[in-house]
């Protein structure tokens, strides 16, 4: 519980400071942002090769799986697709809902809510003896299947940002050669990996992908310049890697710890949205930001409303497993509702397109609140569990 309030809490002191910080360094502004970037997408890369070591599965039973994997891109689609009707219907005036860009800014920034984050969710299921059950196997099945749609989906929506261009192609081609080569080398390479380790990874990916984009964008210009995500590099990187699972109480601290830095700088790379300029000013070019900014009592409402809809979207696999008791399902699909740092780094990928306005804020805090709320959400599980499986628990 401690970790998740120390997510939200960090990300929302970042928050701040993005708001006072631009004061401080005046000049040195864009040092001190190019060297956030920079540590963010390490710190992003960290996260999802882990996210990636977690990726266990036995390839012999491959069909298994696929049922398994449209109800976890249901799942990921129904809360994205709510969010992005909201934002356009009802944060956009009436004569922008025709347009094609602001469609494309919207599905992109509505995002951050597919990936479940459920990490403290399997440990405290485990901590009750209920990792044999059906669903702690499911919940681990559909997390990570989760955040593999969210991953995927976010390669076409950054093709519709770009346009149709040559390095489309180029692009495309990297992400099917990423995936052949994650599912032929599943869980194959004996590699080190300590927290340490796993960061020095995380560093040469940052390279190799920023290095791609500073040559072509040196032949070809700021427009022609190849930009690959850490995303599914780092994601594939941690599924080809023989998963060496570590109770040690430092690794944990220290992965904790990447992960909480990673918040807070999702936080300091905020728009300026307070006092002179605001979003608008930092990203004229963008429909959302040049939306006008909302009273705090009006961000509010709609950071709840945004907050229902992304969990109402996450029941959806209650109308599934119709051979497993209702209670079950219930407490599966309200065990998908725990957020975390995909999620931030959905946010995070959203601001390098210039996205603000009042729909960037409120899915930053959308994404504190159900943080906050997630210690509501795994006792909810757990007294379901209870219910469910009390010949385990006991």
């Amino acid at each position: 519980m401690k970790k998740v309030m120390s997510f939200s809490a960090v990300l929302m002191l970042g928050l701040i400071a993005s708001q006072v910080l631009p004061g401080v360094v005046e000049g040195n502004y864009a040092t001190f942002r190019t060297a956030v970037n920079t540590m963010l997408y390490i710190c992003l890369s960290f996260i999802m090769i882990n996210v990636g070591r977690e990726f266990e599965l036995d390839k012999s039973r491959w069909r298994s799986y696929v049922g398994d994997y449209f109800i976890a891109m249901a799942t990921a689609a129904m809360p994205w697709l709510l969010i992005a009707l909201y934002y356009v219907f009802v944060l956009l005036p009436p004569e922008l809902w025709g347009s094609g860009e602001a469609w494309k800014e919207n599905l992109l920034l509505s995002r951050f809510a597919a990936p479940t984050s459920a990490g403290i969710l399997f440990t405290m299921l485990a901590a009750l003896q209920l990792g044999k059950t059906w669903m702690y196997r499911k919940i681990q099945v559909l997390a990570i299947f989760d955040d593999l749609d969210t991953i995927l989906l976010m390669i076409p929506l950054q093709i519709m940002m770009i346009g149709m261009r040559w390095q489309l192609f180029a692009i495309i081609v990297v992400v099917f050669v990423l995936l052949w080569l994650g599912w032929k080398k599943l869980d194959t390479y004996e590699m080190p990996q300590g927290w340490y380790y796993i960061l020095f990874y995380a560093v040469i990916i940052y390279g190799l992908t920023h290095g791609v984009y500073l040559v072509t964008k040196h032949f070809f210009g700021e427009e022609g310049g190849i930009h690959i995500e850490v995303l599914l590099p780092a994601f594939v990187w941690g599924m080809i890697l023989k998963t060496k699972h570590s109770e040690s109480k430092h690794e944990h601290r220290a992965a904790d710890a990447i992960s909480i830095i990673f918040m807070f700088l999702v936080g300091l790379s905020m728009p300026l949205f307070v006092g002179s300029g605001g979003v608008a000013a930092a990203a004229s070019d963008s429909i959302t930001a040049t939306q006008p900014m909302m009273s705090w009592g009006e961000i509010a409402l709609h950071v709840l409303a945004v907050s229902f809809l992304s969990n109402l979207g996450k029941l959806f696999p209650m109308l599934f497993y119709r051979d497993h008791k209702l209670v079950e399902r219930l407490a599966l699909s309200i065990g998908m509702f725990t957020r975390g740092e995909v999620g931030a780094g959905v946010i995070f990928i959203a601001l390098g397109y210039n996205l603000g306005g009042p729909a960037l804020i409120i899915s930053v805090l959308t994404l504190a609140l159900n943080l906050l709320l997630t210690g509501i959400f795994v006792l909810w599980v757990k007294k379901l569990a209870l219910k469910a499986y009390p010949a385990e628990v006991a």
